[in-house]
């Protein structure tokens, strides 16, 4: 607690944030440790716990990000004097496959099968968030806060100056709220050209409401007119959204297994992803492009160009047959 006094800078989403990792995880078990007393092991062998307990590794690796710094102050401030947590989280992932924690992108026919299983009637009232998602590369946060007013149809830009988080409450019943924020970085602040498939979205998402008549009725930090909104005029959170994913996917691979076999052709799978996987997938798709790297980190907002060429990295890992391929076909070696 007195780390977290210290850390005014924080937003309250990520105060709170961490706040629920501590009282959740830490603060009945190995929270009754002494400060002193704790040791690098007794920090390896908690993490290793948790894993055991089927926690995931990044979820481990959010306690670590709690921890490891409040050691680090409990160290500056000479209570200890050296910090337990140091090197512990590395050596649990050594463990781990060296895949773990890489969030791969959807593949072009991947992307292109979930998107036709939005033209299914069941489907339908999504496509537009959706095509948003896939089409703008935004973080989920970003689409939730989308607004009206940050659309500009006849310019075609996309204004992102702030975003909405869903995160727990403080108190102990682990209720979730809403909450209105600024970007963390300045690099978060940009704007974004609107493809034409992502205006037609929008403009289709316009046209279902004015037609169905429903319309978001939230107004948070004196904002309002959302974009995005459920049946009830709520805010979409991406709990509800990672649910209508894994529904989507779901449907389409059983239908898939099934048109393989009778049609005798290679099947498109498409594998389980979260709603930040559509942010990596459109980054993936400007890097199969060749769109300038300083291009792309402006449009997806990457605080560091480190970011961005780390994903270009993969993607040229990946196309790199290709481009040996396309050279063989050509005069010029």
């Amino acid at each position: 607690h007195r780390y977290i006094a210290t850390k005014t800078e924080l937003r309250s989403s990520t105060k709170t944030n961490y706040l629920y990792i501590y009282d959740r995880y830490v603060k009945d078990g190995f929270g009754k440790k002494k400060l002193s007393e704790v040791k690098y092991s007794d920090v390896l062998l908690f993490y290793n716990a948790l894993l055991g307990k089927g926690l995931s590794i990044g979820t481990v690796d959010s306690v670590n990000t709690v921890l490891r710094p409040t050691f680090q102050l409990a160290v500056r401030d000479n209570v200890i004097r050296n910090n337990p947590a140091d090197g512990a989280m590395a050596e649990v992932k050594k463990k781990w496959d060296g895949n773990i924690g890489i969030r791969h992108a959807l593949t072009i026919e991947e992307e292109r099968a979930f998107l036709e299983s939005l033209e299914l009637k069941k489907n339908l009232s999504w496509k537009p968030l959706f095509i948003v998602m896939f089409g703008t590369g935004c973080r989920i946060s970003e689409i939730i806060g989308l607004r009206w007013d940050d659309v500009d149809f006849e310019k075609g830009i996309i204004t992102i100056d702030h975003d909405v988080t869903y995160y727990p409450r403080s108190d102990k019943n682990y209720r979730c709220e809403y909450e209105l924020a600024l970007p963390k970085t300045e690099a978060g602040i940009r704007k974004i050209p609107m493809l034409k498939k992502v205006k037609d979205a929008l403009e289709l998402e316009k046209q279902n409401q004015r037609e169905y008549g429903y319309h978001c009725l939230v107004e948070l930090g004196g904002m309002k007119n959302f974009i995005f909104c459920n049946r009830f005029g709520g805010l979409q959170n991406p709990a509800s959204v990672n649910k209508v994913i894994k529904r989507i996917v779901s449907d389409h691979n059983s239908k898939e297994i099934v048109d393989v076999k009778r049609e005798g052709r290679e099947s498109v799978i498409i594998p389980n992803f979260s709603c930040h996987i559509t942010r990596h997938t459109f980054c993936t798709r400007l890097c199969e492009n060749g769109t300038n790297a300083k291009v792309i980190q402006s449009v997806m907002g990457h605080k560091d160009i480190q970011t961005t060429l780390g994903i270009y990295a993969e993607v040229s890992e990946n196309k790199k047959k290709d481009i040996f391929e396309q050279l063989n076909n050509q005069d010029v070696i």
